[in-house]
């Protein structure tokens, strides 16, 4: 029996969606890394309970953030994006957590800049708090070890590769997941296959080079960004693939009429690209992350399902440089190469209390 409703809401489902095609279904993906970080914070003296936890979201992590202070204890403030819709502000009201939100904006890279800046405001006011800095800091990764193991126990041992496909976002669920199916497969008794990671961005996502790409509908929120992130180890991934609102509008369609799994956005994106990928692949496993209930893009995604093109008739164009990438999808052999320049995440001298930042808690 769960001691929280957070802990439920965190524990991803594993649906066979075809042969050795496998969803890793999440309601909220974002609970695990929150949870685990607040409790990781606690045991290590960090924090107290009652301490004030601070961050920045556009949406998912501030309602995992909200249920982790919840859970233990702790006051949560969230600087919010401009999509922060009604529901979730009133699920963060209920909760007890003080959000902020930003002005309206079409702008993405405003809108992050934004926040970034009041969190830096609120902190010079406020020493105490805590900054959870879930874009920077690597103890997003410790929530993901045990879905690793889950993911690990329900794939074949048979030395067959196990292909991973996600959003990109912050870099936390597939950086992580992929480092530890990675070590959990290490050795020839494991029996374990290598494992191959596949990233999925928008257009418009400094954070694999597409920011010279507009997307005439929207940036896909959550997989992409306009900023660099430190979370995103771009070493670790073997292929990426970008693509549009509409394909992954597609995507969506497509899982939820074929396979009855309602998700998000960016798992219609992601199931577009695990579809490809794991054709190409004999005999392999590919799991692909679904993050979140597709509950929020109802109107803005499900009620088009009539324009949805048919997801056979799409394919990825095949680029050799983030300068080829265009519209509507497009894939690349990423193989382990570092960051672009501009996708280069500074280092942060601090910590959320204003002391030397320390690395390494995955």
């Amino acid at each position: 029996m769960d001691a929280h409703i957070a802990e439920a809401i965190g524990r991803p489902d594993l649906i066979r969606v075809d042969d050795r095609l496998i969803c890793l279904r999440f309601e909220t993906m974002k609970v695990v890394s929150a949870l685990a970080a607040v409790r990781h914070l606690l045991d290590t003296g960090k924090v107290r309970r009652g301490d004030t936890l601070l961050d920045s979201s556009s949406g998912i992590y501030a309602y995992a953030l909200a249920l982790a202070c919840h859970r233990y204890g702790m006051r949560c403030h969230i600087i919010g994006s401009t999509t922060v819709d009604h529901t979730l502000r009133t699920q963060l009201a209920v909760l007890g957590a003080h959000l902020e939100q930003m002005p309206p904006s079409a702008d993405l890279k405003l809108d992050q800049k934004r926040r970034v800046a009041r969190v830096h405001e609120i902190l010079r006011a406020n020493p105490e708090y805590h900054w959870m800095r879930q874009y920077h800091d690597d103890i997003h990764y410790l929530g993901y070890r045990a879905i690793a193991e889950r993911v690990r126990a329900a794939v074949p041992a048979d030395g067959s590769p196990l292909t991973l496909v996600g959003g990109v976002g912050s870099g936390a669920s597939t950086g992580a997941l992929a480092r530890y199916l990675r070590e959990d497969g290490a050795g020839p008794a494991s029996g374990a296959g290598p494992v191959r990671l596949v990233g999925v961005q928008p257009f418009g996502s400094v954070t694999f080079g597409s920011e010279h790409v507009a997307d005439p509908e929207i940036i896909i929120a959550g997989i992409g960004s306009s900023i660099p992130f430190a979370n995103v180890a771009h070493t670790a991934y073997d292929a990426v693939h970008w693509l549009s609102f509409d394909t992954a509008l597609a995507g969506s369609v497509d899982l939820l009429r074929r396979h009855a799994v309602f998700a998000g956005l960016s798992t219609g994106a992601g199931y577009a690209a695990a579809r490809w990928e794991h054709a190409r692949v004999p005999g392999g496993t590919t799991v692909f992350i679904a993050a979140d209930t597709g509950h929020r893009y109802v109107d803005t995604v499900f009620a088009r399902h009539t324009e949805a093109a048919d997801l056979d008739d799409l394919t990825p164009r095949t680029v050799s440089s983030p300068a080829e990438l265009a519209l509507p999808w497009a894939r690349m052999e990423w193989n382990g190469a570092k960051a672009p320049a501009q996708a280069e995440a500074p280092l942060e001298a601090a910590d959320g209390r204003g002391r030397a930042a320390v690395g390494g808690h995955a």
